[in-house]
C-alpha cells in the first residue's frame, strides 16, 4: 500500500536502515490500521548524487512517502505521522556513525518528510489495494485467500495473518467478532467511534 522512499547521504548501517524499515513498518500500520506486509520502505545512499536546494549544491537526508487519501485519513493524521516519522530517524539515524581520523562527520539532520496522496490504484502480492477506508471490507474479502497463502507456507502471509490476528483486526466469534470490527474501524478513522 504505502511506499516510502529513503534518500540519505549519512552512511547508515544495515542495523539502522532495519530499525528505520521496521519503525515506519509500525508506525504506517499502526497509525492507519493497515498490514504490516503491505507497507514499503527503501534506501537510496545519494551520498554522491548532486542535490540543489535554492539553486546551491547541498546535502541533505529526506524521506518520500506515496499513500492511499480519503476522507478517513485528516490534515491531522498526515502532520502526525511526519512528527512519528521524523522522531524515528531522529533516534535511530540522529546520531553519526564513527569515522575514520581526519574525516568530517557528516550530517545526520533529516531534511524533509514528505507524504504524497497520489497512489490511485496498485496491485501488490496479487491483491488489488483498497481505497482507503476501504481496508476492513477489503480484509474480509480477501482473509481466506490470505489464510490460504499461509497454509501453503508463504511466509509473508504467514507474518500478515499473524499480524492481524494478533492486533485484532480480524472477525471473531459474536461479541469479538463486533469488537475486532470496532478496533479495525477506529484505527481506520472511521465508524461509530469517528
Amino acid at each position: 500500500m504505502p511506499f516510502y522512499e529513503i534518500y540519505h547521504h549519512c552512511p547508515l548501517s544495515i542495523s539502522q536502515q532495519d530499525e528505520l524499515a521496521a519503525a515506519i513498518t509500525d508506525i504506517h500500520a499502526h497509525k492507519f490500521g493497515a498490514l504490516k506486509n503491505f507497507v514499503n520502505v527503501s534506501f537510496k545512499d545519494i551520498s554522491t548524487a548532486p542535490r540543489y536546494i535554492a539553486g546551491k549544491r547541498q546535502t541533505s537526508n529526506q524521506i518520500f512517502a506515496w499513500v492511499r487519501t480519503g476522507p478517513s485519513r485528516t490534515q491531522e493524521d498526515w502532520n502526525d505521522l511526519i512528527e512519528q516519522v521524523t522522531k524515528a530517524w531522529d533516534n535511530i539515524c540522529g546520531t553519526p556513525l564513527p569515522q575514520a581520523k581526519g574525516r568530517t562527520t557528516p550530517d545526520t539532520s533529516l531534511r524533509m518528510v514528505a507524504v504524497m496522496g497520489g497512489l490511485v490504484a496498485a496491485m501488490e502480492a496479487g491483491f488489488v489495494i483498497p481505497q482507503a477506508g476501504g481496508d476492513a471490507q477489503w480484509m474480509r474479502d480477501n482473509w481466506e485467500a490470505f489464510k490460504q497463502r499461509a497454509d501453503a507456507g508463504e511466509q509473508e502471509f504467514v507474518d500478515m495473518v499473524k499480524d492481524a490476528q494478533d492486533r485484532g483486526l480480524v472477525e471473531g466469534q459474536g461479541d469479538a467478532d463486533k469488537r475486532a470490527q470496532q478496533r479495525l474501524e477506529e484505527m481506520l478513522g472511521w465508524g461509530d467511534s469517528a
